[in-house]
């Protein structure tokens, strides 16, 4: 897997980065919205740096690099508000390169060099000869599509085309069919070039609105940390920070959705024709909330024409409408998963970012999945269940004599020192049966907890059964009135001779009422801050003192609360030191925190889409109809977004790269659409979705009620949201 430009790209980023810094200034392009939304200096100096013939092929006298090296100047030239109409330009040069030939080869020469700029125009001219095309008002020309023919359409010199418009921006509304007309093709190959080079452009300008809304985001942010009110920064209100903190994940999203996307045209994948409209419609979609936002931070200074951020409001509202109501995209993909629409690719050369997980992983992922084939029979399959309710002890102990209980692990505790790639494969796996691995990957956590800082009495006497399959454990952090606020336990562990006794209670201790041990976290010294009197023990869930009442929760699972009085613990139970139970759950946390529900995500798409191909609409199947369409796209396009995002916090993870919340941003962003979805889904496959019956409509029934304690357990959306608003934005503390 690798997130990472290559180093010619990056060396294109700083280029490009740099110059755009310069002379798409905000005064510049302040000055370009003055006259017609374009900066003819700024237009020659990208020429001068090979923008415009990045996708121009070598055989012409291009550069011939890929739709990646293109999307590195768009989402600058989004950063930037580039004054000029440069998506458009790069696939219409590339056109005008491959069908125009010798004929147009000084007009191709003009516009690589910047002296020229011509656009394309989205929609048939034989159908629509008036059309809006972005940067009219500047072209020479225009490549369109005339029925069955490629055409270049030539626009008078000097005419006075433009006219005010939302953002300012070159846009003009041309009559295409009474102006001089060149063929430049005919036939289904150029007509399908020219349809690769609307997909293209769909792709740049997403990468486009990617950069413009980060930046937004950026000055947003910037511009709380400065705003005082009511004796502080504006950034430390949660009302400011947390929609901020929800739209960088979205904008980081759809940033490398796009990048993904490009990766699966390259690879030949099935979905990459819907993924392009996906992309084209979430970028969209994310920028125009993320400018309102971030406008809306500035509160009043925001209307005002001084401050910069309104440049950002408009150019992203502006920029992708000259193809139309975005809402089509959106049916665009629902018909292209849905209905075997298809779409012409665009060639998008070599791509150096890779979303595979790579060999080892599909190899011990395909050794799980048979594993399960074998052992799972129809009677274990009946009591699955996604919580500790679905354990089974046998299953579990065959699971550590293959060594797949705990894979991740060093070899000498039983494991295969498998990589984190590798464990993401296997938990989609475990996902794709339907087999609880609550108590594996909690008995893991606690397993991991005490190879970190256990005692060797302790590695003896628990660790080993941990590793053989013989026990399980839970974990006892949160109380019945701290909620998210785990250091604020008030569980006492107070010094008994040579060991601990321990009082109080714990909520929410899933598997408490199946499992031999739990994690406990303590209070061990009432009299300084909380975070520093704390100790974690390992407590045997079978000493005298304990009780176990269950809890039930309207998901059909079980989780517990549990009592303390006078339990005994020895000393060598003990994780850490005294006091420094802080360190030690914050081990534990950094393995909780992030992750994800995208595989849950997934399995309830397919079992909406099954139950929507069954169930009767309109005149067929509920699936022919365009509205669910949308909506199961929109559902995939989410469990795609979740994929991503939670890939890049595995990838940076691997890369030991910088916290910036990446843990944080994924399991926020998939737990609250897993939420949003489940409900939509519902709605959409109503009233049958009522039912608990088996199959499709009773697990869509229990993904709505299962979603509803994702976005608390492992971390609450509001802790997350602060993290991600503190490491990934900069702004200031908010948990004070």
């Amino acid at each position: 897997m690798n997130f990472e430009l290559s180093e010619d790209q990056r060396m294109m980023l700083e280029s490009f980065g740099g110059f755009l810094d310069e002379h798409s200034s905000m005064a510049r392009v302040r000055a370009a919205a003055a006259t017609n939304g374009f900066d003819s200096a700024m237009w020659r100096g990208l020429a001068e740096l090979g923008a415009f013939s990045l996708r121009v092929p070598e055989e012409a006298y291009g550069l011939g690099l890929g739709v990646m090296d293109a999307v590195v100047l768009m989402e600058e030239a989004g950063r930037t508000l580039a004054s000029g109409p440069i998506a458009e330009t790069l696939v219409a040069t590339r056109l005008l390169a491959m069908l125009g030939g010798d004929a147009q080869s000084t007009l191709l020469e003009q516009v690589v060099a910047g002296e020229t700029v011509i656009s394309i125009a989205f929609k048939d001219i034989d159908k629509y000869p008036v059309q809006w095309v972005a940067g009219g008002a500047v072209a020479a020309a225009v490549i369109a599509r005339d029925g069955d023919r490629v055409v270049l359409v030539t626009l008078p010199p000097g005419d006075n085309r433009g006219e005010a418009n939302l953002a300012s921006t070159p846009l003009a509304e041309l009559r295409l069919d009474s102006a001089d007309c060149t063929l430049l093709g005919d036939g289904t190959e150029a007509c399908n070039l020219f349809a690769q080079a609307i997909e293209e452009w769909k792709l740049l300008i997403a990468a486009a609105l990617a950069g413009l809304s980060r930046e937004a985001l950026r000055l947003a942010s910037e511009y709380a940390c400065e705003r005082v009110a009511f004796g502080q920064p504006i950034g430390t209100y949660q009302g400011i920070s947390h929609p901020l903190a929800d739209l960088v994940v979205e904008v980081d999203g759809g940033k490398y959705f796009t990048w993904r996307t490009i990766h699966d045209i390259g690879k030949g994948l099935l979905d990459s024709g819907a993924q392009i409209s996906l992309a084209a419609w979430w970028n969209t979609h994310t920028a125009e909330r993320v400018v309102a936002q971030a406008l809306h931070t500035y509160g009043g200074y925001g209307l005002s024409t001084e401050y910069d951020i309104h440049l950002y409001n408009l150019r992203a509202k502006a920029w992708p409408l000259v193809y139309g109501d975005p809402a089509t995209l959106l049916e665009e993909a629902g018909r292209r998963l849905y209905t075997g629409e298809s779409a012409e690719l665009p060639d998008v050369g070599e791509v150096s970012i890779d979303f595979d997980l790579g060999d080892e992983a599909h190899s011990m992922a395909a050794e799980l999945n048979s594993f399960f084939e074998k052992t799972l029979t129809p009677e274990l399959l009946a009591k699955a269940h996604y919580s500790f309710d679905g354990f089974d002890a046998g299953v579990h102990r065959k699971l550590a004599e293959a060594k797949l209980l705990f894979p991740e692990w060093p070899v000498e505790w039983g494991g295969r020192e498998a990589q984190p790639y590798v464990m993401n494969a296997l938990r989609q796996v475990w996902e794709d049966w339907g087999w609880s691995s609550h108590a594996a990957s909690t008995t893991g956590l606690v397993g991991s907890m005490i190879r970190l800082f256990g005692t060797d009495e302790l590695k003896e006497e628990v660790l080993t059964k941990i590793v053989s399959g013989e026990v399980i454990c839970s974990l006892g952090y949160s109380e019945p009135g701290c909620g998210s606020d785990v250091f604020a336990a008030q569980t006492k562990a107070t010094r008994d001779g040579d060991g601990w006794r321990i009082d109080g209670s714990k909520m929410f201790t899933s598997g408490a009422n199946i499992a031999q041990y739990v994690l406990m976290l303590t209070r061990t010294n009432p009299d300084v801050a909380k975070h520093k009197g704390l100790t974690m023990f390992v407590v045997p869930l079978e000493t005298d003192g304990i009780e176990i009442h269950p809890v039930y929760t309207f998901q059909d699972e079980r989780t517990n609360i549990t009592y303390y009085d006078g339990v005994k613990v020895k000393d060598s139970y003990r994780l850490g030191e005294v006091d420094g139970g802080v360190k030690v759950m914050s081990g534990a946390l950094q393995m909780e925190h992030g992750g994800g529900f995208a595989k849950s995500q997934w399995a309830m798409l397919h079992a909406a889409e099954k139950l929507c191909r069954e169930l009767p609409g309109g005149n067929g199947k509920l699936i022919d109809g365009v509205d669910a369409q949308k909506r199961l796209a929109r559902t995939r396009l989410h469990a795609w977004l979740s994929e991503v995002i939670a890939n890049r916090a595995l990838w940076a993870g691997v890369k030991k790269l910088p916290n910036l919340a990446y843990g944080p941003m994924a399991k926020l962003f998939s737990s609250e659409k897993f939420l949003s979805d489940s409900a939509d889904l519902l709605d959409l496959t109503a009233p049958y979705s009522l039912s608990k019956r088996e199959g499709p409509a009773g697990f869509l029934n229990q993904c709505y009620r299962h979603a509803q304690g994702t976005t608390i357990y492992g971390g609450t959306s509001e802790v997350h949201r602060s993290m991600i608003a503190e490491r990934a934005l900069g702004l200031p503390r908010t948990r004070a």
